[in-house]
Formats: structure tokens, C-alpha cells, sequence
């Protein structure tokens, strides 16, 4: 993916609680929980329910969310298209991580098997 410098700029600078409440409008609307959501979010960044209001109360940027995380090592294997790019082709690292988490709240909101979004762990 070769993007811009200011849309790679306006994904680290974005408040991950601004997009929060749309993910789980998203994954609700389509009959799954909002412990389904926090499992999967959890698995990709390593945060607990705990800790992930607390980056929501702080408004944390995605480039301070993803920082904090501790990435599971199974996110490489999250691939396919989003927002019309292919997940594993994306250079930027942030993006690339922004963009895993919307795949898999597109997995969760499309009724996948949790077994499968969480890639077998």
C-alpha cells in the first residue's frame, strides 16, 4: 500500500474511542457482544477489559493505542482486503495494524467463528 504521508498521519492521530463506539455498533447490529468485540481486540493488542477503558477514557490516539499493545504474534496471519487494500501488503506499520483491527471486527460483525478470527488460538 502506498499511501500518503497524511493519511498515515491521520490514522496515528485518530482517538481510538472515537471509532470504539462504531466497531461495537457495528458488531452489535449483527447480533454479537460486546465481550465477542473486547476478546477479539484483546487478542490482537494483549489489552484487558480494565485496560482498554482506561485508553478509551484517555482518548488515546491509535499510534499510543498500538503502541501500548503487545501484538500477538498470530496477527501476521490476519490477511485479505479492507477498505479496498490488502491487509498483508500494507508497508506502514500502524496502518497495518489499524487496518488488522477492522478486519477482524469485519470477521466478528459478519459472524465468522470466533476460533477462526482469533486464528486457531
Amino acid at each position: 500500500m502506498n499511501s500518503s504521508n497524511s493519511r498515515n498521519d491521520r490514522i496515528a492521530k485518530m482517538s481510538f474511542a472515537s471509532v470504539y463506539p462504531m466497531y461495537l455498533a457495528k458488531v452489535e447490529k449483527k447480533g454479537r457482544t460486546k465481550e465477542e468485540l473486547h476478546q477479539v481486540i484483546g487478542w490482537l493488542t494483549g489489552f484487558d477489559d480494565q485496560k482498554l477503558q482506561e485508553l478509551i477514557e484517555e482518548k488515546a490516539t491509535f499510534e499510543t493505542f498500538f503502541g501500548r499493545a503487545s501484538l500477538n504474534p498470530n496477527a501476521r496471519l490476519i490477511t485479505g482486503v479492507i477498505c479496498g487494500y490488502r491487509v498483508e501488503d500494507i508497508e506502514d506499520p500502524l496502518v497495518q495494524q489499524a487496518r488488522y483491527l477492522d478486519k477482524l471486527v469485519d470477521e466478528l460483525a459478519k459472524g465468522r467463528k470466533m476460533e477462526k478470527i482469533l486464528r486457531g488460538s
